[in-house]
């Protein structure tokens, strides 16, 4: 097998990997929690935090609404169709960005080594921590004890020898629980575990499984490595070693989001003329995942792939950001102006992106690109 710390050079040696002692904290119903607390009359009651519209998508929903089956990143009319009792709240991020520094200050009592993966989640490595608590356990508990007495809302985390198993933990007794995962219970915890439920496979990847005989990641065990990397080139390694509950990934403080973006396959290769509306979707995804993000994304990216498998890339850096979804999804659309292939082409996917994240006191040039990539 190939050596995993070259593979992954964020990695340490798996001696050190082992002696790790890692928290996961997620912050339950993030926003909508805050807009609850907040106001005393929203709680108990069913809270989506979204602008209405057709076009609008899900921030947030309390967990009374998840009870109707609303999800994030779900269609808003989808979720008024769902939850029609549902309180509608447009998001406000500058009050959700404070409250979460305030969680990072509370971290902060007890480690360095702080991961953000956005403003309501989190992986702490407590290996060592500044509290001297015996255990990450305790830890965990100090925190969460924390957050409800300081912050009055609630949070969930899981502790593992590891950040992949952390975050399956953080998730387990959601909401405002706590799991913990020995490096003992690897054997008996993974194998009946829905092979989706590793982070990391989505559907895509989840049905590709599947179409093998992998439902869950027992399953997955019993495939050796040269399998899994026939199938899924290097992405096999990562599947085999987290099938098994390996992962030497560290907590890496305060890592920079280089970009986000989102992307769709067509039902069948359409003309660039009948792109539109799924480029207005993409952007909504793009705009409501970006304002998890303290820094300021300075490029919008268009993605399109062509029936024959070429990538095109268009993007622009304008002098200042996008500052609502509906300029990034102009600007989305402007740049699919400047794609001429002719009205013959068809293509089978489309992108739309945020990349060039800066803070907002920064201000570059203007700047076109064009691209046209090989074939993928």
């Amino acid at each position: 097998m190939e050596d995993a710390t070259r593979l992954h050079p964020e990695a340490d040696p798996p001696r050190e990997a082992m002696l790790r002692k890692i928290v996961h904290v997620d912050m339950d119903a993030f926003y909508a929690s805050v807009e609850q607390r907040d106001d005393p009359t929203l709680r108990g009651k069913p809270v989506v935090v979204a602008w209405r519209g057709n076009r609008s998508v899900v921030c947030a929903a309390s967990y009374e609404a998840r009870r109707f089956g609303v999800r994030s990143a779900m269609p808003a009319i989808t979720a008024e169709r769902l939850c029609p009792e549902a309180i509608f709240l447009p998001p406000d991020f500058t009050r959700y960005k404070a409250v979460s520094r305030a969680v990072r200050e509370i971290f902060q009592r007890h480690t360095d080594l702080i991961e953000p993966l956005s403003l309501d989640e989190a992986y702490l490595d407590v290996t060592e921590n500044k509290t001297d608590l015996p255990t990450a356990t305790k830890v965990a508990k100090t925190i969460r004890g924390q957050i409800r007495e300081e912050l009055f809302l609630t949070a969930s985390a899981g502790v593992a020898p590891n950040k992949f198993l952390a975050k399956i933990a953080s998730d387990w007794r959601k909401p405002d629980g706590l799991f913990v995962i020995q490096p003992g219970d690897l054997d008996t915890f993974l194998p009946p575990l829905p092979v989706g439920r590793i982070p990391g496979v989505g559907k895509v990847t989840e049905t590709r499984l599947k179409q093998i005989g992998i439902q869950t990641v027992g399953d997955l065990r019993a495939f050796d490595l040269k399998a899994l990397e026939a199938q899924f080139g290097r992405y096999g390694l990562r599947l085999y070693e987290l099938a098994r509950g390996i992962d030497h990934s560290r907590v890496i403080p305060d890592r920079p989001t280089k970009s986000i973006s989102a992307e769709d396959t067509f039902q069948r290769d359409i003309p660039l003329s009948e792109t539109e509306e799924l480029i207005r979707h993409l952007a909504e995804k793009v705009w409501s995942a970006s304002r998890k993000e303290s820094r300021m994304a300075r490029t919008v990216i268009l993605k399109l792939k062509t029936s024959e498998f070429n990538i095109l890339t268009r993007s622009y850096t304008p002098v200042v950001p996008p500052v609502s979804c509906e300029e990034l999804t102009m600007i989305a659309l402007s740049l699919r102006e400047r794609i001429d292939l002719g009205p013959a082409q068809r293509f089978r996917l489309v992108g739309v992106g945020l990349s060039n994240f800066r803070e907002a006191k920064d201000s570059p040039s203007p700047l076109f690109e064009e691209s046209i990539l090989g074939v993928a």
